[in-house]
């Protein structure tokens, strides 16, 4: 196949981080932010709590071979198809707003988890298999900052119309379809995202040189993750990065009226772009550190973080429980954002964010430094997501059957702290750079070269070089 010449800020890595950043925006970026509107975009608890278990569920279930499929048909088609099911869920949460259609919402949820499962999978391979090393903690801010834009986008438009009306009893119609007009850009958006085998690197290194894997090495490539113990040890992250969510939704519907619902969703998502910002510039990619000490450092910032701040929204929960909720809304004395007892309140549904986001990363940035690999790391983002999303059903059936919150709490603290340890055995065997055990193609090595050029320049790009067959020097 004969390939245009494309432009070099087209075909570089950041570019290519941010257009999928964009797709995500306009897609699970605009299903956040209706989220956010209350009880899952439904006014129902119970209904949400169910569409978002049997989401979650076939999530996890297509989680196992999404990242196969995205090295069968390729990022771009993966993305495409990956998208499609946000635009069916909003959809069906504005049926069921209209006419009341409860199964709708129920089998859109379906359909949407297994087009997200694709989504994520494309996502995970590009963000991290695409930038240089030295970058992969700077291209998950880049791009989770991008995809939480939307979020933060969605509350506010939730908390503009909940302070003008007092509440969001229902969404106007124009505010879903200007909500559908975003999902639609973001899965047009997916056809300018490249495979790995255009994209070019800083330093001159192609991504990877084939363009798609087979259905044989998929098979056998998959089998040979499910008996890696690192992803083994790094199950119990991969189970407990979701599973929180459930409990700070169930307690942001059940305590608070529309508008600091809203208003918390804010925060959340100005928590979630700060967190990302700061721990993929200045941790995970700082300066003058090695590769497996700034593991070791991040993992001991979220550790830090993780049992600071769940002690702090331990000593609130403690103070209340879900009967005391059920009587605030029969008495309508749910919490007010201009209260006095919603002291603090914000600020720990900021940090709860904050530090999800930093969670996040650290586990995105162990997968990338095992490899470079974008089919691996494919399989890997698939993985991770089914087993995230095995956490996320299981975590939401706890809620509909109305679990304690105080055992909610506990149990998405526990599994954090458990996952720590484990994560740390892995961090250990991360390698200061895996392009030496790897093979790595340049651009200038797939075209004609002249053997009587002797000269050589040298490229930055990481901590070591080593010396290529034409002389020229590269950083790895």
């Amino acid at each position: 196949m004969v390939h245009f010449q494309l432009p070099s800020w087209y075909t570089s890595p950041w570019c290519q981080v941010v257009l999928v950043g964009l797709t995500c925006f306009g897609t699970p970026g605009m299903y956040s932010a209706v989220s956010n509107l209350g009880a899952g975009g439904t006014q129902d608890v119970v209904l949400s709590d169910i569409g978002n278990g049997v989401l979650y569920g076939m999530f996890a279930i297509t989680g196992l071979v999404s990242g196969s499929i995205n090295n069968l048909i390729g990022p771009r088609l993966t993305l495409f198809f990956g998208t499609l099911g946000y635009a069916l869920y909003i959809g069906a949460l504005w049926c069921f707003q209209t006419q009341g259609t409860r199964w709708f919402v129920i089998f859109a949820g379906a359909i949407l988890g297994v087009t997200a499962a694709l989504l994520w999978s494309a996502q995970g391979s590009i963000m991290m298999s695409y930038p240089l090393e030295k970058d992969k903690g700077k291209s998950f801010s880049v791009f989770w900052a991008i995809f939480q834009a939307g979020v933060l986008i969605g509350s506010l438009i939730a908390l503009a119309i909940n302070i003008r009306d007092g509440q969001l009893a229902a969404v106007s119609t124009s505010t879903y379809i200007a909500f559908l007009v975003i999902v639609f850009c973001g899965i047009a958006s997916s056809f300018l995202v490249l495979p790995p085998n255009r994209v070019v690197r800083a330093d001159g290194s192609r991504v990877a040189v084939e363009a798609k894997s087979t259905p044989r090495k998929e098979l056998v490539n998959l089998w040979n993750l499910l008996k890696d113990w690192r992803m083994l040890a790094l199950l119990p992250m991969f189970f407990a990065s979701n599973w929180f969510y459930a409990y700070q939704n169930a307690i942001n519907a059940g305590l608070f009226d529309g508008p600091t619902r809203a208003l918390n969703g804010t925060l959340s998502a100005a928590g979630s772009i700060i967190g990302a910002l700061m721990i993929g510039f200045f941790v995970l990619d700082g300066k003058r550190l090695k590769r497996r000490t700034r593991g070791y450092l991040a993992l001991g910032v979220v550790t830090s973080m993780t049992i600071i701040i769940w002690a702090v929204g331990l000593s609130w929960q403690v103070t209340f429980t879900r009967a005391d909720a059920k009587q605030m809304l029969a008495n309508n004395d749910l919490i007010n954002y201009k209260e006095a007892r919603y002291r603090g309140k914000g600020a720990l549904y900021f940090w709860y964010y904050f530090s999800d986001a930093c969670y996040q990363a650290l586990a995105y940035w162990i997968m990338s430094a095992l490899t470079n690999d974008p089919f691996t790391l494919a399989r890997f983002a698939g993985f991770y997501k089914a087993v995230q999303s095995a956490g996320s059903a299981g975590s939401f059936g706890m809620d509909a059957t109305a679990t304690p919150y105080l055992n909610e709490h506990l149990g998405s603290w526990c599994m954090m702290l458990v996952s720590f340890p484990l994560a740390f055995l892995v961090i250990r065997t991360i390698k200061e750079s895996n392009y030496e055990e790897e093979h790595v193609v340049f651009v200038d090595d797939t075209k004609p070269t002249n053997t009587d050029d002797t000269s050589s320049h040298v490229e930055k790009s990481g901590t070591r070089t080593r010396t290529l067959s034409d002389g020229a020097e590269k950083d790895v």
